[in-house]
């Protein structure tokens, strides 16, 4: 675990030019996907975000992805209204595989080999999910986008990211948001909210931070993967990250 093992403090990083991670997955929500608009996809948000992966390849790494569906359905809001959990989780998974057929088609333009690969077996749309052969995709220089989540219904996108991430020995989970880290409140909503450089996993427990939902934490604490928490609407952001320079929040083990 290249960032996790080296003990250099956050601001010593940023005189590393290389990057500090060899595979990553990277988490993009369906609402960053949709950008300024009220629903579906914003392609020049898309276009965007898809450059900022090409620039992280570009230096040597290995990605992975995972895409939510929540710019299209939301499986929870519509079990909140009256749906049956279950079919509501089933619907908003296969938002999540037309999110990653846009992300797959944007990489491609831009001369990114990718493969998506469906927790959700659709044989005429994309590959099954197999652990080994999402490896062997990224070894050969392509991003593979993890879609359908888990395969299973009351278990979010989040938990999915954290739980491809293990399974697919990811250095870090990076997950980018709407603000460049974890706050002590909504930065948008109070002016006194300050940023955290570095949090131990049980602090974002404890604390509750709505950065990942708790299943999500555990998960990552359990394997030590550390996540790392960015702007995705930062222009370069992404690479900058990946070389510890830049503004970010990271969640790992804490010296003791």
């Amino acid at each position: 675990m290249s960032w996790y093992l080296m003990s250099l403090a956050a601001p010593a990083l940023s005189t590393i030019a290389q990057p500090q991670f060899k595979r990553v997955l990277i988490k993009v929500s369906g609402e960053a996907l949709m950008g300024s608009k009220s629903y579906g996809q914003d392609d020049v948000i898309i276009d965007r975000i898809c450059q900022e992966i090409k620039q992280a390849m570009d230096m040597g790494v290995q990605i992975c992805m995972v895409v939510g569906g929540g710019n299209i359905y939301r499986g929870m809001s519509a079990a909140a209204r009256g749906m049956e959990r279950s079919s509501a989780d089933y619907m908003g998974m296969l938002a999540t595989v037309l999110n990653a057929l846009a992300v797959q088609n944007a990489l491609e333009k831009i001369g990114i080999d990718t493969r998506v690969l469906s927790a959700i077996h659709m044989m005429e749309v994309c590959e099954p999910y197999v652990r080994r052969r999402a490896i062997r995709h990224m070894e050969r220089g392509r991003v593979v986008i993890c879609a359908a989540g888990t395969g299973n219904p009351f278990f979010t996108t989040d938990t999915a990211a954290a739980l491809r991430a293990s399974e697919l020995g990811c250095d870090g989970l990076f997950k980018g948001t709407q603000v460049d880290g974890i706050y002590t409140a909504d930065p948008k909503l109070d002016a006194t909210a300050t940023r955290f450089d570095s949090l131990d996993y049980q602090d974002v427990l404890v604390k509750n931070l709505k950065v990942m939902d708790a299943s999500a934490i555990a998960l990552a604490r359990d394997n030590s993967i550390p996540i790392i928490v960015f702007s995705i609407h930062k222009e370069g952001q992404f690479a900058r990250v990946l070389r510890g320079e830049g503004e970010f929040t990271i969640v790992r083990h804490q010296r003791s």
